[in-house]
């Protein structure tokens, strides 16, 4: 059996083994939180990088949301990630606390949160009999997790996150 959390770069074939578990828009999006990081100087991929991922590339995300203003605020504060809110965040790894912090094999490039959040998008994915994530998916999962970046964001944007998660599940209901 395949580690479904080997999301890292560094093995092409991990990564056609991720890709093929996303939709093609889900797989855009993580190679753009990836060049985030990247361009970011950050260590490791996070869940505000697949946030900023989700909202720039999603209608379907940014029609979650209540309306254009609550994602332009939301956008503005990613933005402002290298430049001020968020610096707190650099050098360090997100840990929300929702998984045991990994020392040794965990996924390189990735948080311990933003690996979770990419395995909870493939469990709400497979719990409706679909091979593929996608968008929507992954922000459940992100929306999941009360102690992420991707939630600290949200909520500074005065996000209702238990009523985003009441959405989306009532989303996912409706495709089941």
């Amino acid at each position: 059996m395949q580690n479904r959390t080997a999301y890292s770069g560094a093995d092409d074939s991990v990564r056609e083994d991720l890709d093929s578990r996303l939709t093609v828009e889900l797989a855009s999006v993580v190679s753009a939180a990836r060049r985030r990081a990247t361009r970011d100087g950050d260590r490791q991929v996070d869940t505000a990088h697949l946030l900023h991922g989700l909202l720039e590339s999603d209608p379907a995300v940014r029609a979650a949301f209540d309306g254009g203003p609550q994602v332009a605020r939301l956008l503005g504060y990613l933005v402002q990630r290298s430049i001020g809110y968020g610096l707190q965040w650099l050098g360090t790894v997100e840990d929300s606390g929702a998984v045991p912090v990994v020392t040794e094999g965990g996924v390189p490039g990735w948080s311990p949160a933003a690996a979770a959040a990419m395995d909870g998008a493939l469990d709400r994915a497979h719990a409706r009999y679909d091979t593929r994530a996608g968008c929507l998916d992954l922000l459940a999962a992100l929306v999941d997790d009360p102690e992420s970046r991707a939630v600290e964001v949200l909520r500074r944007a005065s996000v209702d996150t238990a009523r985003l998660a009441a959405r989306l599940d009532g989303d996912r209901a409706r495709q089941d």
